[in-house]
This record gives C-alpha cells, structure tokens and sequence, in this order.
C-alpha cells in the first residue's frame, strides 16, 4: 500500500544513506531497542512517548534498508535479521499496549497473532517464489495506525478510542492475511 511512497521515500533517504556507512544490521539491531521505549511508554501512560518511539523505530527500520541499498550491503542474512526484529518490535509494542490497559490481553494477543500472520504469510508465499507484498495493513500502515490511536487517547483522554482503534488494527491485519492468501493462491493454481 504505500510501497508507492518508496521513490519518494529513496530520494528523501539515500542523502541521510551516503553520510551513514554504517553496518546496516547495526541499524536494524537499534530498532528493536526504541520498540522497547514505545511499550514502556504505553504500559505506563506516556502516550506521546509511545507515539515518537513508534515512529522513530520505524525510521530506524527504513534507514537501515536505505544505507544497505546505496552502500550495496543488502544480504539475504540483513533481510531475515530486518523481518525478525520487526516481529520483535511488533509484539513488544503490543505488550506494552496490554499492561497499560489501552485493550485487554485477548484482544492484544490478537493483535500480536495477527501482525505476526501478516508477515507469515508472505514469507511463506516468497518462499514459494511468489512476490506477496499485498494487502491493506502491511506493517508500516498498521503503525501509522497505531500512532494516530495514540494521539487520539491523548488528545481525548479517552482511552477506549486506543481500543477501537486496535480492534479496527486486528480487523485489517487479518483482512492483509485473507488478501494475501488469495493473492498466493491465484498465483500458484
């Protein structure tokens, strides 16, 4: 979905992808480590906390492909590391979305399981030689998503908007999982 943004998002970057030649996996590593900082935000009410350290971390996760695509460092090993720690970033934010009460625990087990299927799916699909980087609520959406539901309980003090708004986020990730099924089936028959 917003793979569209990616020339866009290459001009933007490859400034910030020369004067960075660094390891990209360093990058990839850091990510993770600000994840942490968005659940610790939410599980003890910091919602803008939250909020900056979701967005920084998924700056870290687009830097880190930028500096290995323009100092030609990409690596099948760089793209398992980069898809392991989103799934750790993705489940920890969840958690600290649990403890600070913003949905309760069946829901936020939802949300992890079905951020961890939406990824699933395609690696599973890619492994089969089918590109599968389709659907509605590929991982950057869902933390826009996540963001803006941050902002809304901040700026409303209303916390059960946070859990419509998650709930709305499990809907469409699970949406992601059915259309890219569909997508693979279509390919493979």
């Amino acid at each position: 979905m917003l793979g569209s943004l990616r020339p866009l998002l290459t001009k933007i970057l490859n400034p910030l992808a020369r004067n960075l030649n660094i390891n990209p996996n360093i990058v990839t590593v850091i990510s993770p480590f600000v994840a942490i900082l968005a659940a610790y935000g939410f599980a003890n009410h910091l919602l803008i906390i939250g909020c900056v350290a979701i967005l920084f971390s998924g700056f870290l996760d687009v830097v880190d492909g930028a500096v290995a695509r323009y100092h030609n460092r990409a690596s099948k090993f760089g793209a398992f590391l980069d898809s392991s720690m989103d799934r750790f970033a993705d489940a920890i934010i969840y958690i600290g979305l649990i403890f600070g009460g913003y949905c309760d625990w069946f829901i936020g087990v939802l949300a992890i399981h079905s951020a961890i299927t939406v990824s699933y799916v395609r690696a599973r699909a890619e492994s089969q030689g089918v590109d599968c980087n389709v659907g509605i609520a590929e991982r950057a959406v869902r933390m826009i998503i996540l963001m803006i539901g941050s902002i809304i309980a901040y700026v409303t003090q209303q916390p059960v908007y946070f859990t419509y708004v998650i709930i709305i986020l499990v809907i469409l990730s699970y949406i992601t999982v059915g259309q890219r099924i569909y997508h693979v089936w279509k390919a493979l028959k």
